[in-house]
């Protein structure tokens, strides 16, 4: 179920994104900005994958033999 969230934005913000959705490359403001938070979710999830290449480089990581392991794992 989707609902509605209404944002307080600056006039040019506004601007911006009513450009974009003109130019044809989103069908509607709310398009636009769930593209947006697509990509800050992206982001974080980048974020993650690149702290945990870190963990495991510097010797933080453990070595899964099996799914059963994953139940061992611990932070």
């Amino acid at each position: 179920m989707r609902q509605i969230v209404n944002i307080s934005l600056p006039e040019e913000t506004v601007k911006m994104i009513k450009s974009e959705v003109k130019k044809g490359g989103y069908a509607s403001i709310s398009e636009f900005m769930r593209y947006i938070i697509r990509l800050w979710r992206t982001d974080q999830l980048i974020g993650d994958i690149n702290q945990s290449k870190k963990e495991f480089s510097d010797g933080k990581g453990k070595i899964l033999k099996s799914l059963k392991d994953l139940t061992c794992v611990q932070d």
